[in-house]
């Protein structure tokens, strides 16, 4: 498990994933532009060293893949995260047990969560170099400019700690910053996010709010920040509870707050409340530039600490493949027992990446009594809050590959009658970044069963599904270098040869 950004580039870098790029790039388009060739063609990260304007180097598509990710989280296969998954699903909904087998499962989900209690380190890293007041100067970080019709340059992968005014209790999330000039930036922020919500209990007291950005963090802290679980945990120990150890945390210079120890820059600043500036547009996941904010919250910083040598990580959103649906693909892993801990007929569920992660859900049952598909579909959209935002549900039987799309559409084409099978759920809160909808912020579900039916679903007998004779396949298995036909690779073709047109 990686200590840091800088080790974790050690392991991607000697398992021959990480280039690095010593001509000079322009952070203005160019480097996302690049960026982008690469995540489409799914292939390594890149360290530019050598960046116009600034003294330091940036780190792109560095989880742009779903086996980079497995990586950042100490695995190597995206299944090993429903282990996580079921640990988070005894602490969402613990159950009295009534083995000694499951006492003993519950106390090591217990003992693991007293593994991951953050530790403070009191010579950290990120304060190597100190700049207060007038020698802040943001500019000289090299954020990227990913979208010729972008506001402005951006942060995107740094961690925004705020704090409760009243509790005390932190909040870590992971939001876009736009910078305004040598020592401002302005944060967007959903109203629902914890930040927005320590800003306005700040306000009601007429307080400032201190926040704090810790950039180029262990990328697993960025994972647990911005996953979405439904448990009452700190993202502190949340992260720990990922890496199976309390990270390191320092207090920040000028502000009473906690950072990542080993993060290679630390931003120090204030917002006042109503100090506001225009934020956008900005390219965004929907694959469409978005609206201009006019009310942002401008954040003023007075101090900037970061390490010696430091390294710039940064990506950018777009329509996928794109490193946040890489990251959505292999969590949505950690999702799943959670999902059949409560949905039990859901067998197993998938957000394909070309519906942006969470437009489209497949999920499969084990289908044993009539309507059981919209049952499931239905409450699918109620068991975790992130989905409520998925609009269409796709409900097929437990024997199909749910990430096989030729399997989904076959489903969806032999066993669907639109009238029967098909249902829509109108007036629904939606993303206001979803401009398909009529109204911004409202629009309808579509909830499709694609299993087979049963009575009393259909007055007649379903047909049976072709397959092979199981004696006859496992004679040709054998017999197939006997073929002469073993040079020829079996696993999946290039989709193009099936009439695909796919570059």
């Amino acid at each position: 498990m990686a200590k840091d950004l800088r080790d974790f580039l050690k392991t991607v870098k000697a398992r021959g994933q990480l280039r690095t790029v010593t001509t000079q790039v322009d952070p203005n388009l160019e480097i996302a532009e690049i960026s982008n060739r690469l995540l489409q063609a799914g292939g390594p990260a890149v360290m530019f060293e050598n960046v116009k304007g600034s003294p330091h180097p940036v780190v792109v598509n560095l989880l742009g893949t779903v086996e980079r990710v497995c990586w950042a989280m100490g695995m190597k296969h995206p299944e090993e995260l429903e282990v996580l998954g079921k640990k988070l699903g005894m602490l969402q909904q613990p159950k009295p047990p009534k083995k000694i087998s499951q006492a003993i499962d519950l106390g090591k989900v217990l003992f693991d969560v007293v593994k991951a209690k953050p530790s403070r380190d009191w010579l950290p890293a990120c304060q190597q170099v100190v700049k207060l007041d007038d020698n802040v100067d943001l500019t000289q970080i090299p954020m990227i400019r990913p979208y010729p019709k972008d506001g402005g340059k951006v942060v995107t992968l740094g961690l925004v700690i705020t704090k409760d005014c009243e509790t005390g209790v932190p909040n870590v999330g992971v939001y876009r910053l736009q910078l305004q000039s040598k020592n401002t930036m302005t944060v967007q922020w959903l109203s629902v996010r914890g930040g927005a919500r320590h800003l306005r209990k700040a306000a009601e007291r007429g307080k400032n709010l201190e926040i704090a950005i810790a950039i180029g963090v262990d990328p697993l802290v960025i994972l647990a920040a911005a996953t979405p679980i439904p448990v009452d945990l700190s993202e502190w120990l949340f992260a720990g509870l990922y890496s199976g150890r309390g990270i390191s945390l320092a207090k920040c210079k000028t502000v009473d707050l906690e950072v990542p120890s080993m993060s290679e820059f630390v931003l120090e600043g204030t917002i006042t409340p109503g100090e506001t500036a225009t934020d956008g547009p900005f390219g965004d996941h929907m694959g469409y530039y978005g609206g201009i904010n006019e009310d942002a919250p401008l954040i003023r910083f007075h101090c900037m600490t970061h390490r010696k040598d430091p390294v710039y990580l940064t990506t950018f959103s777009g329509r996928p493949p794109k490193e946040e649906a890489m990251m959505a693909i292999a969590l949505n892993r950690i999702y799943t027992p959670i999902l059949r801990q409560q949905v039990t007929e859901i067998v197993d569920f998938f957000l394909p990446m070309e519906a942006l992660s969470y437009k489209a859900a497949i999920i499969s049952i084990d289908k044993s009594y009539p309507g059981q598909a919209r049952r499931a579909a239905m409450a699918f959209w109620t068991a975790l809050p992130q989905f409520t935002y998925t609009i269409f549900v796709i409900v097929v039987d437990i024997d199909f590959n749910i990430r096989d799309p030729r399997q989904v559409v076959w489903a969806v084409t032999s066993k669907v009658d639109p009238i029967r099978d098909v249902f829509i759920l109108p007036d629904s809160p939606f993303d206001s970044l979803d401009f398909a909808n009529e109204r911004l912020g409202l629009g309808s579900r579509m909830g499709i069963d694609a299993t087979t039916k049963i009575a009393p679903e259909t007055a007649h007998e379903w047909g049976e599904q072709l397959e092979s004779d199981p004696i006859m396949a496992e004679l040709v298995t054998r017999r197939w270098k006997e073929y002469g036909l073993d040079d020829i690779n079996l696993g999946e073709a290039d989709a193009n040869v099936f009439g695909y047109d796919i570059h």
